[in-house]
């Protein structure tokens, strides 16, 4: 029985693509005050490996898990979600 590891996606807005072959994604989700009930956006920035350079900043994209590929860097841009031009 081999089996295929499923790894995390996260979907987020590209901010910053000035680094080589780096994007840096920043991921938002919604989630409920325990208290008070109500929905508040918690937000996290993620390094990404983008090989070819081909996101560029406002785009939505969708981030795989991978193995540490630097000292910040382990996920992977995948795929382009909705373009900034485009929307």
């Amino acid at each position: 029985m081999i089996s295929e590891k499923v790894n995390r996606t996260l979907s987020g807005r590209v901010t910053s693509d000035k680094m080589d072959k780096t994007v840096t994604v920043l991921v938002e989700r919604r989630i409920k005050h325990p208290l008070y009930g109500k929905f508040i956006t918690r937000s996290k920035k993620y390094h990404a490996h983008d090989d070819n350079n081909q996101f560029s900043m406002g785009d939505m994209v969708l981030i795989e898990e991978c193995r540490p590929l630097s000292k910040t860097k382990s996920w992977k841009a995948i795929k382009l979600l909705s373009n900034e031009l485009n929307k």
